[in-house]
């Protein structure tokens, strides 16, 4: 007879068998693959809720409810015209020009807001462009994944080490700063190879841009003066959030109250232009990995990870990069560093240098999210914005970009925390 832990392998290998086909849409298999765990006796559904991140949800929908109220001022139109202006009108210009300023949003907001912030932008300016807008979302889902593991405050795993380690916000900047910024770098060289032949345009299509005025594409001016506002306040919410003790999707979700009330909009017409299917999946995927995390899964990974160096800290600390960075490719890094962190306690009270096993942790949980289409929160959130646009991005299309490039990451981290380490 099978165990509780092979069953929810099973199931959770079977998911992402559908999820790669794409003959079943995502959501519904992440929730066949949950209704299957609470059909087998693997958890309850209390059990499995107890594993749903309210936190990371709240954030999605008050996010998306937010942008759904301030995209109806003509806001993003308006910047990816001026941004293409600034760039020319060329199309790699403003592919990097996004690639940036994602990447720095991220270091600073949530990765989820940001994408959803960039993401109405780029199809704005692609359209405009009359170009597919995938190569472009691409590179944003990477840049944000990459400026996020930039601070703390940048992905939850991070949130999660600094509150543990007792790391700042400078330690993580000094740490961690000096290799996103090299892999950015890198990670724009090989997208300029990668899409430049599908990212070209007539030279009259360019003219036709430069032509445009950010102006003329604000519908409601007393609206865009009041998301300008309110969302100061919530760039300032989610940057002292920790201060004022208030939880990032209280922030979220307030600011879209707000913007509900203040903005004077169909209630009904924003609330359907929520994402629901990626809510409802991410649900579903918290539950599957709870699976893992009920039945000792995740929990023996760790400790496999850890037995398999012998307690030397420079190969505990390779370990820990490269394992955490695949696994994190396909599950969610949250359960797994939450598993990881009292086993590294636990060997720095054994007399182990933990520092370097922080920072591979952080490295290596937050830039392998970009291996997979499912390995990271925005991933998630800016496909399925790209799929409400008409454009759809499959999980084998997305796996062929972003784990070559994760991998060529992790390459680049395994150099630096040798150099700064060995």
């Amino acid at each position: 007879m099978l165990s509780q832990g092979t069953i929810a392998i099973l199931i959770f290998i079977v998911v992402m068998i559908l999820i790669i086909w794409g003959k079943i849409h995502r959501t519904a298999a992440a929730v066949g693959g949950a209704v299957l765990l609470f059909l087998c006796g693997i958890m309850t559904v209390e059990e499995g809720v107890s594993h749903i991140d309210f936190n990371t949800i709240g954030v999605l929908v008050g996010m998306m409810l937010f942008v759904a109220v301030v995209k109806k001022s003509g806001i993003f139109e308006a910047i990816a015209i001026k941004a293409a202006r600034l760039a020319g009108g060329d199309p790699w210009r403003i592919m990097v020009a996004f690639m940036i300023i994602t990447a720095l949003l991220s270091a600073f907001l949530d990765n989820v807001t940001t994408v959803l912030l960039i993401g109405p932008m780029t199809i704005a300016i692609t359209s405009a462009l009359r170009i597919d807008p995938v190569p472009f979302l691409m590179t944003q889902i990477l840049a944000s994944n990459i400026g996020g593991t930039a601070t703390l405050i940048g992905d939850p795993p991070n949130i999660m080490l600094g509150s543990a380690a007792d790391l700042s916000f400078m330690e993580f900047l000094e740490h961690n700063g000096p290799v996103t910024a090299i892999i950015l770098a890198a990670t724009i060289m090989c997208f300029r190879f990668l899409y430049r032949k599908q990212i070209m345009v007539d030279k009259r299509v360019m003219e036709r841009v430069m032509r445009l005025e950010e102006g003329r594409v604000i519908k409601d001016r007393g609206l865009l003066a009041k998301s300008v506002a309110v969302s100061i306040l919530v760039v300032a919410g989610f940057l002292l959030h920790d201060a004022l003790g208030v939880e990032t999707s209280v922030v979220a979700l307030t600011a879209a109250v707000i913007m509900l009330v203040i903005g004077r909009q169909n209630v009904e017409e924003v609330i359907s232009d929520v994402e629901w299917s990626t809510i409802v999946f991410f649900i579903g995927l918290f539950i599957l990995v709870g699976g893992l995390v009920e039945t000792g899964v995740m929990g023996g990974l760790a400790d496999m990870i850890l037995s398999l160096t012998g307690g030397r800290a420079i190969a505990t600390m390779m370990l820990i990069l490269w394992a955490s960075a695949l696994l994190s490719s396909t599950l969610d890094n949250i359960p797994f560093v939450a598993t990881m962190i009292p086993l590294i306690l636990s060997m720095e009270a054994a007399g182990m240098d933990g520092v370097p096993l922080w920072w591979a942790l952080s490295l290596g949980s937050c830039l392998g999210g970009n291996g997979t289409l499912i390995g990271a929160s925005a991933n998630v959130v800016m496909a399925g914005v790209s799929e409400r646009n008409g454009h759809p991005i499959t999980y084998l299309e997305f796996l062929k970009v972003g784990f070559p490039l994760m991998i060529m990451s992790i390459i680049i981290c395994s150099i630096y925390l040798l150099i700064r380490f060995a």
